[in-house]
């Protein structure tokens, strides 16, 4: 019989660290053109807003395929379905219901642009926002560094100290709430950046030599929350799904520049380490858009562990 999990079977140190070991195995798989991972697809349902599918899976020795669709309606809480079938069986595996799946997997993903971008010494991060995937990037950035210290500004102080409160107790790391942007990345190794801006936040002004920068979700030209002169400044830009950056609807914020061809696919930079920052002065971009598929590795080695 099918599994079932939700948000509540998705929480502790231990689901965070399998998912970015599964995150890891896509990025190699994907190299050997084992993962399935086309563009997502939108279906309109005019002004309410769309259903917004990704479909992808694996092939080798125990093939997965599967699907992950959430909504972007007016007032929506964008709770998501992710189903997985073992293609070799031909039998549903599960459904992993609610919003949780998608967010650690966003994160476990930044977690490995971590671990492969960073210095390996990183020890201070800079947190901008507060909301669901500023939690699950801290959490995998305490996964693959060791991590002393944080600091976190959202507009909202409310906000910003309920973050800190919470992160700081999950994690037991000291996490400082502070009111600019400036105050967050001042000497910070690693920056998260996970906001909704449309305007930039982030400039280079912003970045201590050295420092990796982590964004979620599409950046566009119309609305951005990371000045170009950051990308200007980074010795290395990557992404989890170049086919996927081309493929909005609306122009990827680094289409028409110089750097539209620089991005590196990150799986080549986990199959090929010597790639990575090759002095500790660089500052290095991770631009995530969400590699298809990867949401159903993951439902699929959760629902094998429940």
């Amino acid at each position: 019989m099918a599994k079932l999990l939700g948000d509540s079977d998705l929480m502790g140190h231990d689901v965070m660290a399998r998912a970015i070991d599964v995150m890891e195995l896509a990025f190699r798989a994907r190299l050997d053109n084992k993962i399935v991972s086309p563009p997502r697809h939108h279906v309109a349902f005019g002004e309410h807003g769309d259903l917004v599918f990704t479909v992808g899976g694996i092939l080798g020795e125990a093939p997965l395929a599967g699907f992950r669709v959430y909504d972007t309606f007016q007032n929506s809480k964008q709770s998501q379905i992710v189903a997985v079938w073992s293609a070799n069986e031909g039998r549903l595996k599960g459904l992993v219901l609610g919003e949780r799946l998608g967010a650690v997997r966003t994160g476990a993903i930044g977690g490995v642009a971590i671990r492969h971008l960073s210095s390996q010494n990183a020890k201070s991060v800079a947190v901008i926002g507060s909301g669901i995937q500023a939690r699950t990037q801290l959490a995998a950035a305490a996964a693959v560094r060791a991590i002393s210290t944080v600091r976190v500004y959202s507009r909202d102080v409310v906000n910003r100290n309920a973050f800190a409160e919470e992160m700081q107790r999950d994690l037991s790391v000291e996490v400082t709430p502070v009111d600019s942007v400036a105050k967050a990345t001042m000497d910070a190794d690693i920056v998260i950046c996970a906001t909704s801006s449309r305007i930039p936040i982030l400039h280079t002004a912003d970045l201590t030599p050295g420092t990796h920068v982590n964004t979620i979700g599409p950046k566009l030209v119309g609305g951005h929350e990371i000045g170009l002169d950051v990308a200007d400044t980074a010795k290395i830009i990557a992404t989890d799904a170049p086919e996927q950056a081309r493929a909005y609807a609306s122009p990827f914020f680094l289409a028409g520049t110089r750097h539209e061809n620089r991005m590196i696919d990150l799986a080549e930079l986990v199959s090929a380490p010597g790639r990575t920052r090759s002095s500790p002065e660089h500052i290095t971009l991770f631009c995530s858009v969400g590699l298809a598929g990867t949401e159903v590795l993951l439902a699929s080695a959760l629902l094998d562990a429940s």
